[in-house]
Order: C-alpha cells, then sequence, then structure tokens
C-alpha cells in the first residue's frame, strides 16, 4: 500500500502542496506562505550497533545530540549515511520525513520526537522534496503506531 492509501485507510486528514525541490530548512521557508502548519526538522541519526532513530523537531530548534543520546541510553549518536537513508527508508537526503517508516518493513528506526510539537498542525514532506504535507500531531501519531513502530517524546 502507498502512502497516500495509508493515510486515507487511517481517514488522516491532510493538507498538500506541491513546490520546486527543497533540500534544507532554509530552501523550504516560502513554503509557510501557501500552507499553515509548523515546519519540521527531521533527522537521520545511528549508533555504532546500526539502531536508527528519527528525530522530529521544530525547524528553527537546535538538536543537542549529547543529550539526546543520553535520554535514548546510547553513547554516541551521528548522522546515519545517505546509503543507509535509502537502504532503510527509501528516501534521499532533503526527503527525510517521518512518513518515510512506511518503508521501514523491519521496524529498524525509531521516532524520538521533540515535545513542543504536541498539538500542532506539522509540515512535513510525503516522501518526496517537491511536496509538503500538513498532519496534525495526533494523526502523525497514529501512523507512527499504525506501522508498528516505537516512539519517544524528549524536550
Amino acid at each position: 500500500m502507498n502512502l497516500y492509501e495509508t493515510l486515507n485507510q487511517l481517514n488522516i486528514q491532510y493538507k498538500e502542496i506541491e513546490h520546486e525541490a527543497v533540500y534544507t530548512v532554509e530552501q523550504a521557508q516560502f513554503i509557510k506562505k501557501y500552507i499553515e502548519g509548523t515546519r519540521c526538522k527531521n533527522l537521520f541519526l545511528t549508533n555504532k550497533k546500526n539502531q536508527y532513530y528519527l528525530v522530529i523537531l521544530e525547524e528553527s530548534k537546535q538538536l543537542d545530540i549529547k543529550k539526546l543520546a543520553q535520554l535514548v541510553n546510547q553513547p554516541h549518536l551521528s548522522f546515519a549515511s545517505s546509503q543507509r537513508l535509502k537502504r532503510i527508508l527509501d528516501l534521499q537526503p532533503g526527503s527525510v520525513t517521518p512518513l518515510g517508516i512506511i518503508n521501514d518493513k523491519d521496524n529498524l528506526v525509531t521516532l524520538l520526537i521533540d515535545k513542543e510539537l504536541q498539538n500542532k498542525n506539522l509540515l512535513v514532506h510525503p516522501n518526496t522534496n517537491t511536496k509538503t504535507l500538513s498532519i496534525s500531531y495526533d494523526d502523525l501519531i497514529k501512523f507512527i503506531e499504525y506501522e508498528n513502530h516505537t516512539w519517544l517524546i524528549f524536550e
């Protein structure tokens, strides 16, 4: 089942816009003029034991990776390679999104969600950086649980 079929099956409401390809938070600033929601920064991290974490936070927030590593009881976290991103989530750099877990059939990725995103509409890519979806936080959680992935809230 593709992403849109899954969203529809789960009765997840979303708004979508198409736009030129964006690869960074800075390049995506114009999107807020066309669709309402909180832009998210999504980071794909790993440890030395090949455990994977998808971090979701508000676009302007800085992440303390060392503090996050302590939170998930890992000695070290770093950015995963583009090859691992492609193999595990079938995504390209610039297209990282929590919706990519639909391609993680082995449930290798744990999602780490910034507490400040609760109760907001979130702007995320639908597995391509030429579109943006506005989806509620609660519906994102519904999607994550449907895809049988572990998720944690962090501050």
